[in-house]
């Protein structure tokens, strides 16, 4: 610690991002990227944009790219925000509608980025509990609030509210905003834009880092009510008026327009996820219901860090958390097929 820092400073607790190990023939399952690679008219258009016009600044508006996205959902472009990745987005949102009196409510297993920007933002926060079967009750909100925040589905468990589920949460509370963070959305939850038309608090924020494999490139975006979508935009132009460069620009409208390349690779994550569970499964352990490209899964005979341990031994790398109620699961990245054989391989080895 430097005496040059902030009090500020100090007192963070920093998000703790997925380990990114340099290790030969690794099979990396850690940090819910997409195993199959970018539509390659994505990477075209990438490509396509590395030109003499980055001397120029982009679109701070991002026009074209709202357009699309727009397009794509089915609202207006007055009601789509765009970001550097959907943690930006979520970091505005948390400074332009969650912050009241009142606290905002979250689950207490959720995504740890969420205590991170209470803690840097000021904002006050209570968690609710999942319940025994680690899900998000709906009725366990029904208490004050300044503003909700949920994953659907919900990281790191994967386990999804229906749309319906969403939006009896939005009539529980019509006065505050409520934001649904749908990271994972794609991956066969359904998603809560269509209550937008009708919910002027609903914000709901998605990323093309997942189902679209463009972690690299960092987009996310938020659709809502167009005045929440003005209170992003006061913030992020009080903060970067140039989040998105050009070349992040031009590849996640070529992505968007790539649908049926966008379709099959969620098929294929499905498919993936679906064999993982069989696997460990019959290896032993219990999965959660996942709707995500991740499982969330532990084994009834064995701690979960050192399961953990174990498997980096055999260069395969899977997310553990050490907080209470989840110590002794795993969190494991749908890979491909290889990747997925290589876990169960070496799963098969540690149980013995």
């Amino acid at each position: 610690m430097s005496r040059f820092w902030s009090s500020l400073t100090h007192e963070l607790e920093p998000y703790v991002p997925g380990e990114q190990p340099r290790m030969a023939d690794l099979v990396k399952l850690n940090t819910n990227e997409n195993p199959l690679g970018p539509s390659p008219r994505a990477l075209e258009a990438i490509r396509g944009a590395a030109a003499d016009t980055l001397r120029l600044y982009p679109d701070p508006q991002a026009t074209a790219l709202r357009a699309a996205l727009a397009a794509y959902h089915g609202v207006r472009p007055e009601q789509v925000f765009v970001g550097n990745g959907s943690d930006e987005v979520l970091a505005h949102a948390f400074v332009a509608l969650l912050k009241h009196d009142a606290p905002l409510l979250f689950p207490d297993i959720t995504y740890s980025f969420y205590p991170v920007y209470c803690r840097l933002f000021g904002i006050t926060c209570e968690t609710v509990p999942l319940d025994q079967a680690m899900q998000i009750r709906t009725t366990d909100y029904r208490r004050p609030a300044g503003a909700i925040i949920i994953p659907n589905p919900n990281a790191p468990t994967g386990i999804a509210l229906s749309r319906v589920e969403i939006a009896t949460l939005l009539d529980d509370h019509p006065d505050v905003p409520v934001v649904v963070d749908e990271a994972y959305v794609d991956f066969g939850a359904e998603t809560a834009i269509p209550l937008v038309a009708s919910h002027r608090n609903l914000l709901v924020v998605q990323t093309m880092s997942k189902s679209r494999a463009l972690a690299g490139l960092r987009v996310g975006y938020a659709i809502g009510d167009a005045d929440l979508i003005d209170a992003l935009t006061r913030v992020k132009d009080s903060f970067n008026s140039y989040p998105l460069g050009r070349p992040a620009q031009e590849g996640a409208i070529a992505s968007l327009e790539d649908d049926a390349y966008f379709q099959q690779g969620r098929r294929r994550v499905i498919e993936g996820r679906e064999r993982l569970t069989r696997g460990l499964k019959s290896a032993g352990f219990e999965v959660l219901p996942s709707l995500a490209n991740f499982v969330f899964a532990r084994h009834p005979a064995h701690e979960g860090a050192k399961l953990a341990a174990a498997l980096r031994e055999q260069a395969v790398i899977v997310r553990h958390f050490s907080a209470p109620r989840i110590s002794d699961f795993l969190r494991i990245t749908v890979g491909t097929d290889e990747q997925i054989d290589r876990l169960l391989s070496a799963l098969s080895g540690i149980l013995r």
